[in-house]
């Protein structure tokens, strides 16, 4: 390893390509911590009114999605006296003396041409309102009818969109060097159906989603060198589209998912941020600068980008206006490190790792106003990645020394954990909304 990529590891904390971790780990939703009063609420076991081969727990999918928000305690089935298949057969009164503020029932059928069909009534036991919301997904995927009803339920009673019909992806690594074994994963956000994406004995870094949600890009070193590939998940076609000498890192897509930022270091060794056509294969340099700059994200109108730079001595967070001819400004003012910046999808705030007294922790910045709060708790956290409903971030932690899934919400009250079995997952990433 070169003097730039010794660098460059030490600066994007990527002691991560170390680990181990079986890929495949059970893991274990655990809430740490959850909102004051979360609401009372119970999801009755839904009615089969057609023949499914399916054994999935259709209610148990939308009850877990609704818990693991953190703003949801769900009532035990074993408490229910009942078990309504619709509106009509729930008895208000009793549930509400039951102390729930919410009951869901609902029913679920495959219909001829093989589609799933989920229907779900949500009925406030507090004023008497009822409201149904449906779903149809072709192919019987009765776990993605579930998690849209949970999306639909969360957005009814909480007032912001859910974001449980969506996936992550993440690294995981098993074995010990010189033997490891890198694994590109892509997950339900619950981390169930699980797909291995590619599967290699070197280095996998850096997943990112195109804005569609069909394609991942990612840095893999399975020829001994960094290289920039684009994959689209459903065929597993891939294409490498930078492969120049020295370091190919970093991509991240343009909001319209025609153009990669890379963070390249040239035939010099000094890392710069470059703005990659998917299509031409123009490449256009954006920074030019002695110091490292790296890790660019775009803002989601398009107009700007925010990377990591060490020009002022620190790692610190900069916004560089495209098409101008302005200089890159400072954002991150608060503490001495500042990296990994990432911008949520309503434009507005600023995900970052951040050193707090020698530990690495996630936090978010007001863009308007500069302030800056840290939401996390360990000691050495790392890759943050907005929910696409803005609600949520998902990262990397290490509890007892071993890595984990770790969310949180923006606002710091929300935080869960995936405890695997055995093992490590790293750098997550939220994917879009899907249609």
């Amino acid at each position: 390893m070169n003097h730039s990529m010794k660098k460059l590891a030490t600066f994007l904390f990527v002691a991560a390509l170390g680990l181990a971790a079986p890929a495949f780990a059970q893991l274990r939703l655990t809430i740490t911590s959850g909102v004051t009063d979360p609401i009372p609420i119970a999801v009755v076991p839904f009615a089969s009114v057609a023949p499914s081969s399916s054994s999935l727990d259709v209610a148990q999918v939308i009850e877990h999605d609704l818990q693991s928000s953190g703003r949801f305690k769900p009532m035990a089935r074993t408490d229910m006296l009942s078990k309504p298949a619709t509106a009509a057969e729930v008895d208000a009164a009793t549930w509400k003396q039951m102390r729930n503020d919410y009951v869901v029932v609902g029913r679920v059928s495959m219909l001829p041409d093989g589609a799933a069909r989920v229907e779900a009534d949500l009925v406030n036991v507090l004023n008497g309102q009822r409201s149904s919301h449906n779903t149809t997904v072709p192919g019987g995927n009765l776990r993605k009818a579930a998690h849209r009803v949970a999306d639909m339920l969360y957005e009814k009673i909480i007032g912001v969109k859910g974001a449980f019909d969506t996936r992550i992806a993440y690294v995981a690594v098993s074995g010990k060097a010189p033997t490891q074994r890198y694994e590109l994963i892509v997950a339900d956000s619950d981390n169930e159906n699980r797909r291995k994406i590619l599967v290699s004995t070197l280095p996998i870094m850096s997943p990112t989603w195109s804005p569609d949600g069909e394609w991942l890009s990612y840095v893999s070193f399975e020829k001994h060198v960094s290289m920039v590939f684009v994959q689209e998940i459903k065929t597993s076609k891939r294409v490498a589209v930078s492969r120049r000498a020295g370091i190919n890192g970093a991509p991240s897509y343009s909001p319209d998912g025609k153009k990669l930022l890379l963070t390249l270091s040239g035939s010099n060794g000094n890392l710069d941020i470059y703005l990659l056509d998917l299509f031409t294969q123009q490449l256009t340099r954006l920074t030019d600068d002695q110091a490292i700059d790296t890790e660019a994200v775009f803002a989601p109108d398009g107009n700007s980008i925010y990377f990591t730079s060490d020009r002022s001595g620190n790692p610190q967070v900069y916004r560089l206006a495209l098409g101008g001819t302005e200089r890159p400004r400072r954002v991150t003012f608060q503490g001495a490190y500042n990296a990994r910046p990432r911008v949520s999808p309503d434009g507005k705030q600023l995900a970052l790792l951040t050193q707090v007294e020698g530990s690495y922790r996630i936090a978010v910045q007001d863009l308007a106003s500069g302030t800056v709060q840290v939401l996390s708790k360990g000691r050495q956290e790392e890759s943050p990645s907005f929910a696409p409903n803005g609600a949520m971030l998902i990262f990397a932690g290490r509890q007892n020394g071993q890595g984990m899934l770790q969310t949180v919400s923006v606002d710091g009250q929300i935080a869960a954990r995936l405890d695997a079995d055995a093992g490590e997952v790293r750098e997550p990433v939220w994917g879009p909304f899907q249609p």
